[in-house]
């Protein structure tokens, strides 16, 4: 079997690369082309490499209050609330991928003080059981879930919301609710509540409109009796957690539905995805500017190597021949900018966390500021699949832009490139 590229092929397609006195600038701008790609992929990796550390900092300070999903009661009830639910709960933890589940009642309203009026997402949680599904992820800035007695009107509330409401530990606080009355209507419901708690999730919509009490007053103050709006669960893996609703949602049959917190979220992460689409089509410019690099460094070389292509054909070297030595040259510059890229990346992808800290030291500003933004810190999560997309797109891009000048060198006529030498 005959090899696909001859070795002198492969020796005259090297030699093309060093520069001789005469194309010093076509070497200048091969040189220019091979950093081009490396910069490209490089970005691309970085870039896409901190947008998936965003997207896991995203995701943790969301589950951070909530849980990996919620079984709910369905519209055949007159307002979805779940009677038997400490059933529903051990059904809900037997289900395979379930580790943890805690009732809650949810209800919408308004909180007041003397001073301020806002809207509010008020919780209804059992502490003991909403530790095991997202207490231990919650960052108090001051108090805790213990705070959160059966009659006691406790409320632990977002710091953005008690920033807002310019309350602090021990004031009272209004929760104004509005309540079914039975007739098809509500009936507003005003209980006074001290506030003994404020954590911070690290999320807009959780720390200026969520607070918690405890499931009992919830219980109270909508006269559900022993109901609850559902049952949260959190399972083995995070990422699991559709297909564990899907199961649950398939195994309790009607009168139930079950969600979780790629679909109460959806929008959040879409956003991220398209920014990262957005920024790889635009980062991939650079590859494609430096593709182009080549093409027109590969054409230099070939109006610069007319003589020695005519040669080359006399001594009875074919015109597939001549494409693979235009061909090796190339491929040499953009694989070895797309490997030098896939270096660097992956490199600066690891050591972000380091790397951005010295840089504001060195100029003295903080990238990130916390008065401005959640995340002071720019993380990184370097996904291999990622690396290998953007290094097979980047050979390809490459080597399809070897193609144009090697067959133009191919074309080349040796009886009229001879006429003239």
């Amino acid at each position: 079997m005959r090899p696909m590229i001859k070795p002198v092929e492969l020796f005259v397609g090297l030699r093309y690369l060093r520069a001789k006195r005469r194309t010093r600038f076509v070497s200048f701008i091969t040189l220019i082309s091979l950093a081009g790609i490396a910069l490209g992929v490089a970005a691309l990796i970085v870039i896409l490499s901190v947008m998936n550390g965003f997207e896991a900092e995203l995701r943790d300070r969301l589950l951070s209050m909530t849980a990996h999903g919620s079984v709910s009661g369905d519209d055949s009830s007159d307002d979805g609330s779940i009677s038997d639910w400490p059933s529903l709960q051990r059904q809900v933890l037997a289900t395979t991928g379930v580790v943890a589940a805690a009732p809650y009642v949810q209800m919408e309203g308004m909180v007041r003080t003397g001073r301020s009026l806002r809207a509010v997402l008020v919780n209804g949680v059992l502490p003991e059981e909403e530790a095991q599904v997202s207490g231990a992820t919650i960052n108090f800035v001051e108090g805790n879930l213990d705070v959160l007695q059966a009659g006691n009107k406790s409320i632990i509330l977002g710091r953005l919301l008690a920033l807002d409401l310019g309350a602090r530990m021990g004031d009272g606080v209004v929760l104004l609710i509005p309540r079914p009355d039975g007739h098809g209507s509500l009936e507003p419901v005003l209980e006074r509540f001290i506030l003994r708690g404020v954590f911070e999730a690290g999320v807009q919509d959780h720390d200026a409109s969520l607070a918690l009490i405890h499931m009992h007053d919830a219980q109270l103050l909508l006269s559900l009796g022993e109901r609850v709006s559902g049952v949260r669960f959190v399972g083995t893996d995070v990422l699991l957690a559709p297909a564990v609703s899907a199961k649950l949602r398939a195994g309790l049959g009607r009168g139930f539905t079950s969600t979780d917190w790629t679909v109460e979220n959806a929008s959040y992460f879409h956003a991220i995805r398209l920014e990262k689409m957005m920024m790889s089509l635009i980062l991939s410019l650079i590859i494609g500017v430096a593709a182009f690099n080549i093409v027109a460094s590969l054409v230099m070389v070939v109006t610069d190597k007319t003589g020695d292509i005519a040669i080359l054909r006399t001594l009875g070297m074919g015109p597939g021949g001549v494409v693979r030595i235009f061909f090796i040259q190339g491929a040499a510059i953009g694989w070895a900018g797309v490997f030098l890229g896939v270096v660097s990346g992956v490199l600066l992808a690891l050591y972000v966390p380091v790397l951005a800290p010295a840089v504001e030291r060195l100029f003295g500003f903080q990238i990130m500021p916390g008065d401005v933004y959640y995340v002071t810190a720019i993380p990184s999560v370097l996904r291999m699949q990622d690396v290998t997309v953007i290094a097979i797109a980047a050979f390809l891009l490459t080597s399809l832009a070897t193609l144009y000048p090697a067959r133009r060198a191919a074309k080349v006529n040796p009886a009229s490139a001879l006429r003239y030498e």
